[in-house]
């Protein structure tokens, strides 16, 4: 069964772990809703959908045609992502309070974690860096790719309608983009005074877009070149799920694991450590819209 950061925390009784969990999911919007399938092993192979089956009329005593889905094999290895966080012990003695101490290095270390997830989500090449899973940009095929036009162009709601109607299944759990993205659709928005807003779990107002919440992803580039222009963005259409987008970790998912005292400084480390990946189960569930101007 496939459970989010934010219900994996819930089940944990070690509160050390649900703060750096929260810290982790508190900024991001991939991480408040992408669930994770524990997988045991290094890595999960899997078919992802291609072509659907079809069906079709027969009279009596016609011959039947047999027709089945396609699907490519392909397969997501986990990948290490972490970092340690060191608590200086001269500071930890001299300072009034230690566990305030402590606690503002590991979260600095969680939102490290956090950021470089966020950047990997989207950017992720594993052909060209071994130790990161592939990303949005990997993952996401011609097929669901949306053009702004040859050389880029200014955002429309005509185009942004185009990408989530990419989106099969039922609409995308999240549009997602850069904030100079946002700017333009809200702009959009605005002319027809149609904003639609809601809350999430952290009472953070968030945007909505026929329904989809709007999120955002500093890790967007909004100098990408698409043919003569280099000042294009892009936006993503997602839809979350084991047969959708999901997220793939190692049991027992992100762990805080305290080393304790340093042999090669006066020291405390405790290590935050996460084994995981992305899986694009269904080709369907993912969309982008690229040559996103200004």
């Amino acid at each position: 069964m496939a459970l989010t950061l934010a219900e994996a925390s819930k089940l944990s009784n070690d509160i050390l772990l649900q703060g750096v969990i929260e810290t982790i999911i508190k900024d991001s919007p991939v991480l408040q809703v992408m669930p994770f399938i524990e997988i045991v092993g290094n890595g999960l192979t899997y078919n992802r959908e291609n072509g659907a089956p079809t069906a079709a009329f027969y009279d009596v005593g016609d011959t039947w045609g047999e027709s089945t889905p396609t699907f490519t094999q392909l397969t997501a290895t986990l990948k290490i992502l972490g970092g340690d966080a060191d608590v200086d012990n001269f500071l930890a003695a001299t300072r009034s309070n230690i566990q305030d101490l402590e606690a503002a290095v590991i979260q600095l270390k969680a939102k490290a974690a956090s950021h470089k997830f966020e950047d990997t989500f989207i950017n992720g090449n594993a052909t060209t860096n071994p130790k990161e899973f592939d990303g949005l940009d990997q993952l996401t095929s011609g097929a669901q790719t949306v053009s702004m036009g040859t050389n880029g162009d200014t955002l429309t709601l005509a185009k942004v309608d185009e990408l989530i109607d990419k989106v099969r299944g039922g609409k995308p759990h999240i549009l997602l983009m850069s904030r100079r993205s946002r700017r333009s659709l809200t702009t959009l928005q605005r002319a027809l005074g149609s904003i639609e807003m809601s809350q999430d779990e952290f009472g953070n107002f968030v945007n909505l877009y026929n329904g989809v919440p709007v999120a955002i992803n500093d890790w967007i580039a909004d100098d990408k070149q698409v043919g003569t222009s280099g000042d294009c963005s892009t936006i993503y259409a997602l839809q979350f799920g084991e047969g959708a987008l999901c997220g793939l970790t190692s049991p027992g998912g992100l762990q805080v694991e305290r080393v304790g005292s340093l042999e090669t400084k006066d020291a405390t480390r405790t290590r935050i450590k996460w084994y995981a990946s992305l899986a694009l189960f269904n080709s369907v569930a993912c969309g982008r819209l690229i040559g996103v101007r200004e």
